[in-house]
């Protein structure tokens, strides 16, 4: 046992060994005792000179104010009002101090989070058992108290943050110590926190280079001497030995260290990490913080100090000026309130940029005192007092730049670009060999195909230059992106240099052998350099940031690249997986893509078209056609090069699946594995059979399963061992249940439990996983203390009577109620059995009619209500059962609560089990066994809940949490409490508060008393919400794991059994003797610890149909099958919901998620990155499941597609995906690549590949439709004339290419089958496919392809990861025609509309079998949205959408109106222009969100040059259609005017009319607007009617002039519209400025009162830019309106089926026609408006299908006939 340290220690001299509480000035033992003014002794008086009075009260006002101490020297903070309040009154007691006082009486008993149990002898129950004073421990209870009280009084934290961390340590000293001994506990705990090889305070020390810092000490000028990275003239030896003594001497220094003085290092850590608030986010600013307290405290100044300085001291000058800069980089204060600034992550200095400061040595010379000194210059012992003078300011600065652009694909992805573009090249070169005339010259070949490697470089030159702009040029990093720089230019002459050559040579003298030798040697050349550049990572290249030995990188080695190492095994296997996928997809390629490429390319290259001639061009663009129409088809297969590669992936992926055991057998032997997996049998003594134990832990489950409802009593019955009499002597014996041993005969089945339930399924899990291999478990007392923690921001807790049974509007159709007994009818029988039984008792006790008994009828009358409702008298008790039974089942925090609490029971139930003893030990009293079993239920297992709205709850919250509190006492609630702020216009201050079931009611408030109440610096919630909320609360947890949960997870009894093998996963169970410090690299503390252990998640919402299925398909494949498999080869990385957290891993690195605002929207995966790079391992259980909810409508689906998207699309931004993809070796960037990114790209290329591909068709439609094809008999000879076009090699390698995006997408459903076969068997897995395309999933996946590449996309380019919410509903809403257009429109409806009049085209040109798919896919781009919502075939309701969609489109223009079509063309359009700052406090400035405006870079390319690029093409593909002669051998007029006027025309039309609508209501407006209030939307009616016409008018006269032909009528209309389409987005982008935030403007426009709108000086130059927006909006208006009525037309033709509507949401749920929910019941005043609407607008609807059809009709039918005499057509 360590001594008690004397007066010297290791370390320093230290005055006392621990002040006692005797102390006078001891602050808990007499608040007041110190005089207010005085707090410092002498000694210290130099320190705070001129500041000594900035602590004191108010009433001395001799020194600075708190406001000076920030604001004197013009300093950073401008607020409107600066937070003047001096806090030292703040820490005056206000109200009493807590129950648990540490105050001199000592109980002898800690004041934990425990409540003390007084046993019957009359003796305390010791709250921390194994740290008691039995076992030799270390330091006692008493001791370490101490240690706390007197860093407190030294340093001023707060007391409450005190007695929480005491707490804390002592709960995980306490865990500890329960498997090892006392000293042990403590030694490894310092080595977690401070000193072991692990430890992250070890590794910052070393890589920040203080070890030199601290060696020189101050008698050399430190300060400049470190300026530079450490480079010593010496050899690399040299300085390699100098840190690996360096590190010996830690190691010694760790070894020879007191226990005491441990144990006060830990303490002062966790103080200083208790009360950090945001800076836990920043781990090593962290880091050095308490490196800068240690020194201090060491010092004689801080040993001879005698007076306690104020309590909060810490909080207000270490914590507050950096949580200041932190809030200030993203908001302003304006009026009290947070305002967020207009800065994108590029120029927000964010955690992490903070945090890297102190990476390095530069970094932390930055900092800078007020005064210009630097804080390194001062000597490490006076660093710490001079905190609150330090200029944040002045030391941060961007450390990466997360720019949105694509080129962050090109940066972190290099590699995959490299191997597929590269090698896409070599093949295609070589077999295109006619393009470079290579089939005569064998070099010219061999030199062309080397160009891959050029090809290469180039791609990694560009990756290169695109890090130059993400990293800045200041630090150590540029130098190696030079050397780099340089390096690719030598090499790329190497690789391109030769051709030039060559191919001169080969012109003038063909075959010289010179040439060829040449060809060849850059063939190999190109060949190293392309694998180079496709296996090494780019951060090892040159100035290696990996695995370099100059301690330059060491720190970026530590922090960003300790990859924990793979087994051998798994390290082969995930070569071996890499090499075998891409052999294969590099030889299907080649057979199968590049060999099909090589006719078509033969048969092209020298196609020039002839006679075809054009008035402004001549025949030089229509001779070049094919080579267009070539060029087009190279990008197609280049696309395709990449889609296949998936195919393997997802093959491969698929065959990483566990086998589990045979079906057979699982079952009967459950309990022998029960016994031998669950159980902690090793240390148990064989007294008790087996049986006797396995008995009561399976009797739990089930009756556990009874009480949900699940099974009903007979089924009970026979699930349960039963206590059976044997023989004569009265011994009794144990029968097991049938169901153990009848598993064989298939008939019994349905006598356990009814098949398919819940019950079914989660039985069969248990047995399942208990079949794989598990860690051992401990016994109960030795298990280590863990914690769940979930976070809560306004989830349901409990549903209320009036959710339950009333509907929410006309359109859910359905209660909630009567939709979750549809959905678990056998559950809702099983309660209704049980609530009459209950009822019947109650009646019993209190009376009721007696001759209720006999009639059978009366009581089946009265059974009715139990039946529907649930319960019959409306007594508090028994709705609240109805209310429980629904929340279990919906998706509310009771649930999961209860669904956690399991944890408590198992553990109890597993104490019991294992120790009989205790058992006997109480007799027969239960209470005393009840209480123990608590006890340890208690000590080992915590769930904490954040609510961070607590404190705001409006009153039904606060009874639901108030009801949770009392079902469960031992919860813990986290939540923030608000004071506002002492003096006027002061910041409010804000505490983190926790309390529980046991904490009592202050009698005035009502409230309960906290606990624990710890000041904030400030408001907590400064990114998303949850991360903040996880991390106020985090304080609060206790033990040595985390579980963290989401508010929609359930979990279940026999799942929680399995807690002691999940945690075994750690490794940590056994712990060596051994001290860890006593030699570095011991075995035992050698591997690198396990941060993250995954869990599998079980969708329990996945039987709501087929969307729900689709989800739950999803999570199933990505969720469980590929985790499987990602973490066997260390690839997975993000942590899902259920995952258990090594805490201290996770705490001292940074927090369980990351938080900033934004870039970190799904901040878990980047917690699994950040443990994964700074050497966590991360392993998946397969063995343990957590229920999850997801919510099934199809916005809801969508929004989380959408919500993964842009959450995708910052990752693609964020540092960490930089750090993996330069830095990881191939494989398991492979990995990582295909797990995580891979993914998400692989749908932005399906879609692209899609419109791509349209194009080319439509290219070589144009070549098929004008020019005579060479056609051929069976025998191979010409039968055409010649003078024709060998095309039909381009026809066949069109019919491959449509096979294999068909296949791509096929593929997609590989892993869903092949899961499904494994775990369920053959015949499930093809019905639950069968099942997929009978209800048309194809469609869907097509769509939600579309919107997750659509979200990246727009995420990249624009930010602001936004989406117009469509509420929670169920999946049965209805939702309107009109909102799902406007919701997706713009990612899906457009694109959809413009492919299907491609698509038109080509199949008038080019019909072969295989384009239908292509119509289905792009139909299921526009219709999908419309298939998927409940009931949409439903006659009354289509026509009422009709009604609907058309309101919804002229509203908004005399008053204003949420849901209108001019606020959303508004908010589509802001994206670009941004929004104007001024606001004038209107309540449609609220519909507009808050957004930054795009950088111009992201929106030239997006906005300006695609469109623009687009609208050539098709120009391109109309003029080469009009260059030839017609059939009386005129040539035709000039096709480029033709279409100038057709596309120019509509906009010079409804400019007209708005000029002519503008000056009618500037005359008439302001006389009208009063007597008429519509007026406005009258003119806009008129104006837009007006428009409609124009553009039907333009579109006909057009059709005309093409003599009625239809392909070039379609063909034209496709040019007019990506014309129009490039004018629209170029006025946006190039004219238009920022937007007001509200609608005035418009409203103005169309009623002409331009005056009293508030829009001041702007009123002169409004009308004019309102002007240009007009004419704009006028075309999206019409161009809307017939997309819209197109759709609408198109889903038409379901509504004429009889019962289409039944059958249609038969496809949607899966439920039989007789289960289906009912129709809405209306009232008859609905009924007759209902159907008098229906009417009028049905007949509405007819005219508009009859004109629709007259335009399209009558031209078809009479276009001979149809012929006008017009000079001027002729012409134009």
């Amino acid at each position: 046992m360590a001594g008690r340290p004397g007066n010297r220690s290791q370390e320093g001299v230290y005055i006392s060994s621990s002040p006692g509480s005797s102390d006078p000035h001891d602050p808990f033992s007499n608040a007041q005792a110190a005089d207010p003014g005085r707090y410092y002794d002498n000694d210290s008086v130099e320190h705070y000179t001129e500041r000594r009075d900035t602590y004191a009260s108010d009433g001395s006002n001799a020194g600075l104010n708190d406001d000076d101490r920030y604001y004197d020297n013009g300093g950073g903070y401008d607020y409107a009002r600066p937070d003047t309040d001096s806090e030292a009154d703040v820490y005056e007691p206000k109200y009493a101090p807590s129950a648990e006082s540490l105050g001199p009486p000592r109980l002898g008993i800690s004041e934990s989070s425990t409540p003390t149990f007084v046993d019957s002898s009359g003796g305390l129950r010791e709250p921390y058992p194994a740290w008691s004073s039995e076992r030799q421990i270390p330091l006692s209870k008493e001791e370490i108290e101490d240690i706390f009280l007197d860093l407190t009084q030294k340093f001023g934290f707060q007391r409450d943050s005190m007695r929480n961390m005491f707490d804390f340590v002592m709960q995980q000293l306490d865990s500890r110590a329960s498997r090892m001994s006392p000293n042990q506990a403590l030694l490894t705990l310092h080595a977690d926190y401070i000193g072991g090889q692990h430890a992250n305070y070890r590794k910052w020390y070393f890589a920040a280079q203080l070890d030199l810092d601290d060696a020189v000490g101050q008698t050399q000028n430190p300060g400049l001497k470190r300026l530079k990275s450490v480079k010593r003239k010496t050899s690399r030896n040299a300085s390699e030995k100098s840190l690996n003594s360096a590190l010996d001497r830690w190691r010694q220094a760790m070894n020879n260290m007191s226990q005491y003085d441990r144990m006060r290092q830990i303490a002062l850590y966790l103080l200083c990490w208790g009360e950090a608030a945001q800076v836990r986010f920043v781990p090593e600013c962290l880091c050095f913080i308490f490196k800068c307290a240690d020194d201090y405290y060491r010092s004689p100044e801080c040993q001879s100090r005698v007076d306690p300085v104020p309590e909060g001291l810490y909080l207000r000058s270490v914590i507050k000026p950096l949580y200041r800069f932190i809030r200030d980089q993203g908001y302003e204060v304006v009026d009290g309130k947070f305002v967020r600034r207009e800065k994108d992550h590029d120029t927000i200095i964010g955690y992490d940029d903070v945090n890297q400061l102190f990476w390095y040595p530069e970094g932390i010379a930055r900092i800078v005192l007020v005064d210009k000194t630097r804080l390194l210059d001062l000597p490490p012992a006076q660093r710490f007092m001079k905190f609150d003078r330090i200029d944040w300011n002045r030391a941060f600065f961007k450390t990466y730049y997360e720019k949105r652009s694509f080129g962050h694909l090109l940066v972190n992805f290099n590699r995959i670009w490299v191997i597929h573009i590269a090698m896409w090249w070599f093949y295609t070169a070589y077999n295109s060999p006619n393009i470079y005339n290579g089939g005569k010259s064998a070099a010219l070949s061999w030199s062309a195909t080397a160009l891959g490697g050029a090809v290469a470089t180039i791609i990694m030159i560009c990756a290169t230059l695109a890090e130059f702009s993400y990293i800045p040029t200041t630090w150590n990093n540029t130098s190696h992106l030079t050397r780099r720089l340089l390096f690719l230019l030598v090499t790329l002459a190497l690789t391109a240099g030769p051709t030039f050559y060559i191919a001169i040579a080969e012109t003038n003298s063909p075959g010289g052998s010179l040439a060829l030798i040449l060809g060849i040697v850059q063939f190999f050349i190109s060949a190293v350099a392309t694998l180079l550049f496709a296996v090494l990572p780019s951060g090892r290249m040159f100035g290696d940031r990996v695995a370099g030995k100059s301690r330059k990188y060491l720190a970026s080695q530590t922090f960003t690249a300790s990859y924990p190492t793979l087994k051998s095994t798994a390290r082969l296997a995930s070569v071996t997986l890499w090499l075998l996928i891409f052999a294969c997809k590099f030889t299907e390629s080649y057979f199968f893509l590049t060999l099909s490429f090589r006719n078509p390319i033969r048969a092209m290259v020298g196609m020039k078209v002839q006679n075809c001639h054009d008035k402004l061009f001549g025949s030089a663009l229509c001779r070049n056609q094919a080579v267009f129409t070539l060029m087009f088809m190279h990008l197609m297969d280049l696309i395709l090069f990449f889609l296949d590669t998936f195919l393997y992936i997802g093959r491969s992926f698929a065959l990483g699946l566990s086998i589990w055991t045979p079906w057979k057998d699982i079952f009967t032997r459950l309990p022998k594995r029960i016994y031998a997996k669950l159980l902690a049998t090793s240390d148990m003594e064989t007294k008790y059979k087996p049986k006797v134990l396995v008995s009561q832990i399976w009797n739990a489950i089930i009756i556990s399963m009874y009480r949900e409802h699940l099974l009903s009593i007979n089924h009970v019955q026979k699930l349960l061992y039963h206590q059976v009499d044997v023989g004569q002597d009265g011994r009794r014996s144990l029968r097991a249940p049938a169901f153990f041993i009848s598993q064989s005969d298939k008939g019994l089945k349905g006598q356990f439990f009814t098949p398919g339930s819940e019950a079914e399924r989660r039985i069969s899990f248990f047995a399942q996983s208990l079949t794989t291999a598990v860690p051992e478990p401990l016994p109960v007392d030795a298990m280590p203390t863990f914690t769940v923690l979930t976070p809560h921001y306004s989830e349901k807790i409990l549903l209320s009577l009036r959710e339950i049974i009333r509907e929410e509007d006309q359109n859910t159709r359905v209660t909630l109620l009567e939709y979750l007994k549809q959905l678990h009818p056998i559950e809702w029988d099983n309660f209704v059995k049980d609530t009459k039984i209950l009822a019947e008792e109650s009646a019993m006790y209190n009376g009721s009619n007696p001759f209720g008994v006999d009639e059978k009828g009366q009581s089946k009358l009265d059974d009715l209500p139990f039946y529907c409702i649930g319960f019959k008298s409306a007594a508090p008790e028994f709705t609240l059962r109805t209310r429980i039974w629904a929340s279990l089942r919906a998706q509310t925090l009771y649930r999961t609560v209860s669904g956690m609490m399991n944890y408590a029971k198992a553990i109890k139930l597993l104490y019991r089990v294992e120790n009989p003893e205790v058992v006997q030990l109480f007799g027969g009293n239960t209470d005393k066994l009840e209480r123990e079993l608590e006890r340890m239920a208690r000590r080992k297992f915590k769930l904490v809940i954040s609510m961070q709205r607590r404190s705001k709850f409006n009153r039904e919250e606060q009874e639901n949490t108030e009801f949770l509190l009392c079902v469960y006492p031992d919860l813990q609630i986290a939540y923030l409490e608000e004071e506002p702020a002492r003096k006027e216009g002061g910041d409010p201050r804000l505490f983190s508060a926790l309390i529980d079931g046991h904490s009592e009611f202050i009698p005035d408030t009502g409230r309960r008393r906290p606990k624990f109440r710890i000041e904030l610096p400030g408001n907590p919630i400064l990114g998303d919400g949850k991360s903040d909320n996880q991390n106020h609360a985090i304080i609060f947890y206790r033990g040595e794991y985390l579980q963290l949960i989401d508010a929609n997870q359930d979990n279940y009894l026999e799942e929680c059994l399995k807690i002691r093998n999940v945690l075994g996963e750690f490794e940590e169970y056994s712990v060596s003797t051994q001290s860890p410090y006593a030699q570095w690299g011991h075995k035992e503390f050698k591997r690198s610890p396990v941060a993250i252990v995954g869990a599998r998640e079980y969708i329990f919402s996945e039987n709501i149909g087929i969307l729900g299925d689709l989800a739950a398909g999803k999570e199933q494949t990505f969720g469980t099958l590929t985790a499987r498999s990602l973490a066997w080869i260390g690839g997975k990385l993000h942590y899902g919901h259920p995952d258990f957290l090594n805490a201290i891993f996770m705490t001292t690195r940074g927090g369980v998620s990351k938080a900033q605002k934004g870039l970190h929207l799904n901040e878990d995966i980047y917690a699994g990155m950040n443990a994964f790079g700074r050497g966590g391992r991360i392993k998946h259980t397969e063995y343990y499941q957590c229920g999850k909810g997801r919510d099934l409508g199809f916005g809801t689906i969508l929004n989380f597609q959408t919500k993964i998207g842009t959450g995708m699309g910052e990752q693609m931004l964020s540092r960490e995906y930089y750090y993996l993809g330069t830095q990881l070796p191939i494989d398991r960037f492979l990995t990582f690549y295909y797990g995580h990114p891979g993914f998400h790209i692989h749908n932005m290329l399906v879609i692209l590949s899609i419109q791509v591909f349209v194009v080319t068709m439509v290219f070589i439609g144009t070549l098929k439709g004008q020019l005579a094809i060479c056609q051929y008999n069976s025998a191979g000879q010409l039968i055409t004339p010649p003078g024709c076009y060998n095309l039909s090699p381009v026809f066949s390698w069109i019919d491959r290419c449509i096979i294999s995006i068909f296949l791509v997408f096929l593929i997609a459903y590989l892993p869903l089958f092949l899961q499904e076969l494994v775990e369920r068997g053959t015949g499930k897995a093809i019905l639950r496919l069968t099942k997929h395309f009978a209800s048309l999933s194809p469609a869907f996946e097509v769509f939600s392809t579309r919107i997750s590449s659509h979200s990246i996309a727009s995420n990249l380019t624009f930010g602001g990861a936004r989406y117009i919410a469509t509420g929670r509903g169920f999946a049965t809403s209805r939702i309107s025609f009109a909102i799902l257009y406007s919701r997706f429109a713009g990612p899906s409806i457009y694109i959809g509309m413009r492919t299907l009049v491609m698509l038109l085209y080509v199949t008038l040109t080019l019909w072969t079998g295989w384009v239908t798919y292509f119509w289905v896919s792009v139909l299921s781009l526009c219709v999908a949205p419309f298939l998927f919502n409940p009931h949409q075939f439903s006659f009354a309701d289509f026509v009422i959408d009709y009604r609907e969609f058309l309101r919804w489109m002229n509203r908004g223009n005399s008053r204003v109106h949420v849901n209108s079509w001019i606020g959303y063309c508004r908010l589509s359009r802001t994206m670009i222009t941004g929004y104007k700052k001024k606001r004038l406090g209107h309540p449609s400035e609220k519909l507009s969100g808050d957004v930054p405006r795009a950088g111009w870079r992201a929106v030239i390319f997006s906005e300006v040059m695609f469109p623009i690029v687009s609208a050539i093409l098709f120009v391109v593909c109309y003029m080469f259609v009009k260059s030839f002669p017609d059939k009386n051998g005129e040539q035709p007029p000039s096709p480029l005017v033709r279409i100038a006027i057709f596309s120019v025309g509509p906009m010079v039309w409804n400019a007209a009319i708005l000029l002519v609508q503008f000056m009618v209501s500037l005359f008439l407006g302001p006389l009208l607007d009063t007597p008429f209030p519509k007026f406005g939307s009258v003119m806009a009616f008129l104006a837009h009617t007006l428009g409609v016409v124009g553009m039907i008018g333009f579109f006909e006269f057009f059709w005309y002039l093409e003599l009625w032909n239809v392909s070039h009528a379609v063909l034209g209309l496709v040019t007019i519209i990506s014309i129009q389409r490039a004018i629209n987005k170029v006025f946006i982008a190039v004219f238009l400025s920022r937007e007001f935030k509200h609608d005035e403007t418009n409203r103005a426009w169309w009623t002409g009162k331009w005056y009293g709108r508030g829009l001041g000086s702007h009123v002169m130059s409004q009308p004019a830019r309102e002007f240009i927006v007009k004419i704009i909006e006028l075309s999206l208006w019409s161009s809307d309106f017939i997309t819209g009525h197109f759709l609408l037309f198109i889903l038409t033709p379901p509504i004429l089926i009889p019962y289409i509507d039944r059958a249609h949401s038969t496809m949607l749920f899966w439920l039989h026609p007789s289960k289906q929910i009912r129709a809405p019941l209306y009232s008859m005043k609905q009924k007759r408006q209902r159907r008098w609407i229906v009417i009028k607008y049905g007949i509405v609807y007819l005219i508009g299908i009859g004109i629709f059809a007259v335009l399209i009709a009558l031209p078809l039918v009479f276009r001979h006939s149809l012929r006008l005499n017009c000079s001027i057509c002729q012409t134009i």
